[in-house]
């Protein structure tokens, strides 16, 4: 299948410190189907101290190594963003050039289908706006359909996603009206329809605990009332759940099947309604119990 529909789509990949992983996301995303068609952009932050700087190099090294894309362009950050504003920058500056970008974090493991499915629902999608972002993961929740490409989700993953320029361009990063949400209960109570975490993470974003441009792409979706589009068999896999990991580790309610059917047409329809019941288990995941329950878990090591 030709890369002819699609043609502005490009590929993000950000990297740290983690050079194990950055090699095996990058052989992965090569031995996908439609590897050789795309631009590979990297975007590789800055060391946070001199002891770091040694990781940082190493995976550099690597990366003037890759090839098997269309091209690769290595952008290396002299100081550390991190990863909140270096995925914020990093795309901005991609969508200047192209019509959508397809993103990944350096430990995601993608399917030879990937790159079929981000493309083939990046186009069918571009003029739908009804829809924010494509995720090329998925839960393993109960009731996914077995006669179904996607499914429709509230929420954003941002685990190997994709958008358009016009989608991401329209985010109000600075959550300009958070003064009236905060004590707004009908809002807040519609929010957390996509999980109950989503209303104190927000918060947390806002009083400067966390550095989150996901959530704040969350919030622009929800406020727009927009869907994520999931494919029904997971696309990629995370191996970023070990002790190193940034913001993963430990997180193993979301560990997935990888999908090995190597299936490279799918089919998708506008959207028209969710599904309630995809709706409650997605939300179980991101419970305030569900993560207290799997933080126990890891502490007494069940």
């Amino acid at each position: 299948m030709e890369n002819s529909k699609n043609q502005n789509a490009a590929i993000c990949l950000f990297t740290f410190n983690r050079l194990e992983e950055t090699v095996k996301t990058v052989e992965a995303l090569k031995y996908n189907f439609l590897a050789k068609n795309y631009h590979l952009n990297v975007f590789s932050d800055g060391p946070r101290s001199e002891q770091e700087k040694l990781k940082v190099n190493k995976v550099r090294e690597y990366l003037h190594s890759i090839d098997g894309f269309k091209s690769v362009s290595i952008n290396e950050a002299k100081q550390n963003k991190g990863l909140a504003k270096s995925i914020i920058d990093g795309v901005s500056r991609i969508l200047e050039f192209n019509d959508s970008v397809i993103v990944l974090e350096d430990d995601l493991i993608t399917s030879p289908n990937f790159l079929d499915f981000m493309e083939q629902s990046l186009d069918f999608y571009r003029n739908d706006e009804n829809i924010i972002s494509i995720s090329g993961f998925t839960l393993n929740m109960p009731s996914l359909p077995v006669n179904k490409d996607y499914y429709f989700g509230y929420r954003a993953s941002s685990w190997g996603w994709g958008t358009w320029k016009d989608r991401w361009n329209s985010v109000d990063w600075e959550i300009s009206d958070y003064e009236a949400f905060k004590v707004n209960r009908e809002e807040k109570k519609r929010f957390k329809k996509g999980g109950s975490d989503l209303v104190r993470m927000l918060n947390n974003q806002m009083n400067g605990k966390i550095d989150s441009w996901a959530i704040r792409f969350c919030y622009n979706q929800f406020k727009k009332n927009q869907k994520t589009v999931f494919p029904t068999i997971s696309k990629l896999s995370n191996i970023g759940f070990g002790d190193d990991a940034t913001h993963t580790a430990g997180a193993t309610r979301f560990k997935s099947r990888l999908d090995y059917e190597n299936k490279r047409d799918f089919k998708f329809e506008k959207y028209s309604k969710m599904d309630q019941t995809l709706v409650k288990e997605f939300a179980y995941f991101f419970s305030t119990s569900t993560i207290l329950l799997e933080k126990i878990k890891g502490l007494i090591k069940i």
